[in-house]
């Protein structure tokens, strides 16, 4: 994922991920977004996970990266997406999960 994620470019976002997603609808379980490097995420960034969430096949399920001390992990906390969404500190724990 982009170093930020906002009203500039969440929307474009979106048809990216649902892409990639969807190359591997077939057999899709887990979709790990990795936002260890995103630096700033404001409320679309939040919104972009949850609609990424809604449109992913029934049984898939979304995992995060997300640095615990950065900002993108502060506004998962913040917004409650991280009661929903399990969020990793690195990429190797959220796929070994």
């Amino acid at each position: 994922m982009p170093a930020e994620i906002d009203f500039c470019n969440a929307a474009e976002l979106l048809p990216l991920v649902l892409s990639a997603a969807g190359a591997r609808d077939d057999r899709l379980e887990v979709l790990v977004l990795d936002l260890s490097t995103t630096s700033f995420m404001d409320s679309q960034g939040v919104r972009l996970i949850n609609d990424v969430r809604r449109r992913l096949p029934p049984g898939a399920v979304v995992r995060l990266v997300a640095r615990p001390e950065g900002v993108t992990g502060r506004i998962l906390e913040l917004t409650g997406l991280r009661r929903d969404v399990p969020v990793y500190d690195d990429l190797a724990e959220a796929l070994a999960s």
